[in-house]
């Protein structure tokens, strides 16, 4: 029977990769990255046939003229590459996806279909770091959590329980490790409803998010701007909280939070952990283990990574 063997959560940032001599906490910066480094040789060791990376899409892959809730890639996946992330094609499971994908709505979770999906540092950047060197297809599902409206947490967490029996369907013994991208707490410069921009740099976002399909490109440089003048807002105290949750088993408790809650707990880009309910439901909620955790200015996050590991897992 195909299994789940490993859930992995990390933070996401492209300023690991553009902004790295800038660094001024150093020590914070090796310890988050050296976590990296051992959730992918955690996963390695786990020995998976596919990875389903649960990540968000920030307007370089999906756009204000079609944004669903959740979309599973099921054919061919090409990576954005802003900013020092992976660019092009991607080793994919086609196969595998479109069980997924079935299984899934049979049981009662809607997601969208793509047979060519663009995805950007949301997921890219879990690739990148996470199954480096590794020879695993990914199996990439997006969550939207960017233009509102938003999918609520519970149906996040609905979504990683099917997610779990939709694995358990496949035929064979695959091995599949669920990877969790994006959060901890932060802040970006961006409207907080795309439909009511504020300002001159709002409208271009706008502007950006809904025109970007084809000429993303047109934008990034003002875009990158945007974002790398911000100050940074970093709710460290509720990142603490939240990994500590994850290392009891009781991640649930956040199913029953509004995208508001979310907003004043961990500021707007906290709105991606999302990504971690869905991989921790699919885990079953079972206890999880910090790796890092470092609030970190100079990529305006909160960047953590934690591992959750199914009762019973052999090896």
């Amino acid at each position: 029977m195909a299994r789940i063997v490993l859930g992995v959560g990390a933070s996401h940032s492209t300023l690991m990769n553009t902004h790295w001599d800038r660094v001024v906490h150093t020590e914070d910066a090796e310890r988050f990255r050296d976590a990296l480094g051992e959730a992918r040789d955690a996963i390695a060791a786990a020995r998976p046939d596919v990875a389903v990376v649960v990540g968000s899409n920030h307007f370089r892959g999906f756009w204000l003229d079609l944004i669903p809730a959740f979309t599973l890639g099921v054919g061919e996946v090409v990576g954005a590459g802003e900013a020092g992330t992976p660019k092009g094609p991607q080793r994919t499971h086609p196969a595998v996806a479109r069980a997924l994908a079935e299984a899934l709505i049979e049981r009662g979770t809607e997601v969208a279909l793509s047979a060519r999906l663009q995805i950007d540092h949301g997921q890219t950047h879990a690739i990148q770091y996470l199954l480096r060197d590794l020879d695993v297809p990914v199996v990439p599902l997006v969550v939207n959590v960017f233009a509102v409206p938003l999918p609520r947490p519970d149906r996040c967490v609905a979504l990683g329980h099917n997610l779990a029996e939709a694995v358990r369907a496949l035929p064979g013994d695959l091995r599949v490790v669920v990877i969790a991208s994006g959060g901890l707490s932060h802040q970006l410069p961006w409207p907080a409803d795309w439909r009511d921009p504020q300002n001159a740099d709002e409208e271009f976002l706008v502007e950006a998010w809904l025109n970007g399909r084809g000429e993303w490109e047109r934008y990034d440089e003002r875009r990158r701007a945007i974002i790398t003048a911000a100050r940074p807002v970093i709710f460290s105290g509720f990142d603490e909280r939240f990994l500590a949750d994850l290392e009891s088993g009781d991640l649930r408790r956040y199913a029953s939070w509004t995208s508001a809650d979310i907003e004043r707990a961990a500021g707007n880009g906290g709105q991606e952990l999302r990504t971690w309910l869905t991989m921790a439901a699919a885990l079953g909620f079972a206890p999880g283990r910090r790796l890092a955790y470092a609030a970190m200015p100079e990529w305006l996050t909160g960047m953590g990574v934690a591992m959750v590991e199914p009762a019973g897992t052999a090896p």
